[in-house]
């Protein structure tokens, strides 16, 4: 089946959203591999990829290289093996990193661009199995729908780039190298410089971080793509008809001391300031979705909505959702059995330090595995693969 038949078949359709972190993205490998190993089991299909069951993956960050290397049909070990040396080579800083360049950013984007140009090498975002990459008399292309959250700094505008053949703007962006893309939607402001693009009509872009958006969790953003008739892919809503899985990098209850906050410096703030406002984005996304849903995973919103379990919006549920992340918290570490990583919470949450990966696998990997029950009960029948 070609990417435009896939994409355009009737019957159920499914998502993968994958949330932005940092180097903490290999958190959320722990969760996909758990669901990789489910589905093999349910279909008695031992080579089953994620890219052969999600009709979309989506990710901003972190999760777009996740969600692209997925996409192009990569096993989650050998995106393990990425981020390990992605935490060795890409999140290092390195002495010789000039200091007019490092006052810009903390880490050198070279590093990362070499990791992309050898996982993606020449694809761009429009080559499909009817139109694919050959090198060296191998085929290379996207095997299902995939969106990048990229965030245009110069314009202030959020791109969702996606591959749907029939999308407005397919034709100016299908020649786009993955790579490219991706290194776009990874360039976190203080942590990597801006990328710059071609976006055609004589124009180039300046992108950074997708995070830097409303889709830092971008399981929102691939419900609207999915049913927004402006985003051409047209999937009917409906419990048994959309199943969005949304995967995060790690969460905790952010609790500051009065005096860390009211002595708070300009610079304080400006490092804060960010990340309280993907908090507040990523809370709304949940809130949405498990307004239009009967989630079997409701997550505690705040105090006074509660996790919405007696709230719906529609008349009948819009999807089935489901949302999965760890808690980088002392008490969950402790029940999962990793009370040695309780005294490195500190840096277990910070996007930035490579060496934390293995022990992000290892939490995402023990997390799962308690909810591996769970997880495959709440992977509804009616989204089997035919």
């Amino acid at each position: 089946m070609s990417l435009v038949e896939r994409l355009t078949a009737p019957g159920p359709k499914r998502i993968l959203s994958l949330d932005g972190g940092g180097i903490r993205g290999a958190l959320s490998l722990g969760y996909l591999r758990k669901i990789e190993q489910i589905l093999r089991e349910r279909h008695n299909k031992p080579d089953l990829l994620l890219s052969d069951y999600f009709d979309l993956i989506g990710g901003a960050s972190t999760g777009a290289i996740i969600a692209a290397a997925l996409a192009i049909g990569k096993e989650v070990a050998e995106i393990e093996d990425l981020y390990l040396r992605l935490g060795d080579k890409v999140f290092t800083k390195h002495k010789w990193w000039r200091w007019g360049r490092w006052w810009r950013a903390t880490f050198d984007p070279e590093q990362l661009r070499t990791e992309l140009r050898t996982l993606f090498g020449h694809l761009t975002l429009g080559h499909r199995e009817e139109r694919p990459l050959i090198e060296n008399g191998v085929a290379h292309y996207i095997k299902t729908g995939l969106c990048v959250v990229v965030k245009r700094a110069d314009t202030g505008s959020t791109w969702p780039l996606i591959n749907h053949p029939s999308a407005a703007y397919y034709d100016e962006n299908a020649g786009m190298l993955l790579r490219k893309v991706i290194r776009a939607s990874t360039a976190a402001p203080t942590y990597f410089e801006p990328e710059t693009i071609d976006v055609g009509a004589g124009q180039i872009g300046v992108f950074v971080d997708g995070g830097v958006s409303m889709a830092n969790n971008p399981s929102l953003q691939l419900f609207l793509i999915a049913t927004l008739q402006g985003f051409r892919f047209n999937w009917s809503t409906g419990e048994d008809k959309l199943l969005v899985v949304s995967v995060g990098t790690g969460t905790w209850k952010p609790i500051k001391g009065i005096d860390a906050v009211t002595g708070a410096s300009k610079l304080n703030w400006a490092d804060r300031v960010p990340s309280i406002i993907m908090n507040d984005a990523n809370k709304n996304n949940q809130l949405i979705l498990q307004y239009l849903s009967r989630t079997a995973t409701p997550w505690k919103i705040d105090g006074e909505v509660g996790d919405l379990s007696l709230d719906l919006l529609t008349p009948q549920p819009a999807l089935t959702y489901l949302r999965y992340n760890a808690l980088l918290e002392t008490n969950h570490l402790n029940q999962l059995g990793l009370s040695a990583l309780v005294p490195r919470l500190d840096s277990l949450r910070r996007m930035e330090i490579g060496k934390n990966v293995r022990d992000l696998i290892k939490i995402g990997e023990a997390a799962a595995e308690i909810q591996a029950q769970e997880i495959n009960q709440h992977l509804p029948p009616a989204f089997d693969l035919p």
